[in-house]
């Protein structure tokens, strides 16, 4: 009986490293590209940059980006709240006095617009 416990707890050590082991991954040394692929100054030039801007509620600076070499990928726009205004939610509210008579309420609705650019 004493036999056998000692081979059932050897088996389950076993098994344990055997899990531990198998479960490693190795990792890839990305810090150095490979040199069958050429020069790393050309591997860096030929990647493109992309940036992402937002322009809302009438502001537009796109045109400094096209000019600049920039094009566009992707164009989106969705609504915006420009500005908000405060009115009294009575008649006889004062909203300097009692603020929580206060509503606030959208005053100007824009667009917000979201370039993707590419250079």
């Amino acid at each position: 009986m004493y036999k056998k416990m000692q081979q059932l707890i050897m088996f389950s050590q076993l098994f344990l490293v055997l899990i531990f082991l198998s479960s490693c991954k190795t990792s890839k040394n990305i810090d150095f590209p490979n040199n069958t692929l050429g020069n790393n100054k050309e591997i860096i030039k030929s990647e493109k940059e992309l940036m992402e801007i937002k322009f809302s509620c009438g502001d537009n600076g796109l045109s400094e980006y096209l000019n600049d070499g920039w094009t566009i990928l992707k164009e989106e726009s969705q609504e915006k709240i420009c500005t908000w205004k405060s009115l009294p939610a009575t008649k006889d509210c004062d909203m300097e006095k009692d603020k929580g008579c206060k509503i606030t309420m959208p005053d100007q609705i824009g667009e917000e617009k979201t370039y993707l650019l590419e250079k």
